[in-house]
């Protein structure tokens, strides 16, 4: 028979310390392992654990308990909620804990889901947010910060905000400019061009204006050379759209549609290796159409920027 010192050193590759910075479980499970070689009772005292904790474990691989079962069956529908095609492994703990109760009416607390996606290694596929400052430019039409921060709204066509956003992918790039209603978050309009001029954002919201009724409309913006022109000035005049205009250099007065860009790029662009502007134009149709109907927002009551429209309505 090996002497314990060499058994220490092969079998259980640990000390007594060692045993708190594992989980019990492998260890029983080197121990059930080596249980034809060396008797229970030695393998426990190396490994520092008890003999009535391994019989427990034991007993509980041939009998798992009811929260046991339930912690396996959870664990199934939270891979099941990540491999759903649209949601694509982008949801955290604080989402998967709404969508069990949205599709299964499964009530779980979240520390509880959390401490089950750490066990199992299941987390969201996303990068981190990156915040970017932006230089001063010349300006022609300059509007006052009327929106002040307030991203809230009580009715629907009341506030909206638009930015544009630059999409690099294999040594190309394009440019995408949207409106976001702050009411329910949703984007009002959308358009994707090759370049980032005058043409592209009066598109976009010459898009929405067809849309909705915008007369009396606080409409907010950085100030891009595009959005000063006095083309685009004139077009919200003429549309009897009120305009805000973000401080010089401050990118967090439009917080909300750079949270937008930042959940689309973590959520999708980052995540694809894209060929062609094709592709990139799908992606983001695909994407803004998951976004404005099923991606629940807590902001929301857990509903999707049109369910909540709907539902106000």
């Amino acid at each position: 028979m090996r002497s314990r010192k060499c058994l220490s050193k092969k079998a259980l590759s640990c000390e007594k310390g060692d045993v708190k910075r594992k989980e019990k479980s492998l260890v029983y499970k080197i121990i059930h392992e080596l249980k034809k070689q060396f008797s229970i009772i030695t393998l426990c005292k190396i490994a520092g654990v008890s003999k009535s904790g391994y019989y427990k474990w034991f007993k509980r691989q041939n009998n798992p308990s009811k929260k046991e079962l339930e912690d396996q069956s959870i664990v199934t529908k939270i891979i099941k909620c990540q491999q759903d095609p649209d949601i694509n492994w982008s949801y955290g703990y604080p989402r998967i804990k709404t969508w069990l109760k949205k599709t299964y009416g499964l009530r779980v607390n979240h520390k509880r889901i959390y401490r089950l996606m750490k066990r199992y290694g299941i987390q969201a596929k996303i990068r981190k947010k990156k915040w970017r400052h932006f230089g001063r430019k010349e300006k022609c039409v300059v509007s006052d910060n009327y929106l002040n921060r307030e991203f809230s709204a009580t009715r629907p066509n009341e506030k909206w905000v638009t930015d544009i956003t630059c999409l690099k992918f294999n040594g190309k790039k394009i440019y995408l400019s949207t409106i976001l209603d702050l009411y329910n978050n949703e984007v009002v309009s959308y358009k994707i061009s090759e370049r980032n001029d005058l043409k592209l954002v009066t598109d976009t919201l010459k898009s929405a204006i067809k849309k909705r009724d915008v007369k009396g409309l606080l409409l907010h913006s950085d100030q891009g050379f595009q959005y000063t022109s006095i083309r685009y000035n004139q077009l919200l005049k003429r549309s009897n759209i009120n305009v805000s205009m973000s401080r010089k250099g401050n990118c967090f007065d439009n917080a909300c549609i750079e949270s937008f860009f930042s959940h689309f790029k973590t959520e999708c662009f980052y995540r694809s290796r894209f060929k062609t502007s094709k592709e990139v134009t799908t992606a983001v149709r695909k994407y803004i159409k998951f976004y404005n109907n099923k991606r629940f927002q807590k902001k929301l009551n857990n509903l999707s920027p049109t369910e909540f429209r709907a539902t106000a309505a």
